[in-house]
């Protein structure tokens, strides 16, 4: 009886983590997009801290799987898209509030010089 109990748990065990790991892959990868694109906009393009709203990594369903969005406290209002695999790459960017949607790509403070928008 204590024999059968012991594998019952083992399978348990291993059944739960089976049922955990892509979870914990998606977490542990979000968080690693989220600490590279930190690092890049503290050490190489020189901002602090504070002037850094939010840094979300994000899963997506599509190409690429794993990316980063980022909001500064100077521009609440837009998202700025990231990419983190083999070098950081500012990617794209969105309005989110509909009160400022007139912007165009000149009036964005937070525009990476070394990133992929046209």
């Amino acid at each position: 009886m204590q024999k059968i109990r012991k594998i019952s748990l083992i399978v348990s065990i291993l059944i739960l983590i089976i049922i955990l790991l892509p979870f914990i892959y998606l977490e542990v990868n979000k968080n690693i997009y989220e600490n590279k694109v930190t690092n890049y906009l503290l050490e190489e393009m020189g901002y602090d801290k504070g002037e850094i709203g939010s840094v979300e990594g994000v899963y997506g369903f599509k190409m690429p799987e794993f990316y980063t969005i980022v909001t500064f406290e100077d521009e609440p209002y837009v998202e700025y898209t990231y990419f983190a695999h083999n070098t950081v790459l500012q990617f794209g960017y969105e309005i989110i509030d509909k009160e400022h949607d007139g912007i165009t790509k000149e009036d964005l403070k937070n525009l990476d010089p070394n990133g992929l928008i046209d």
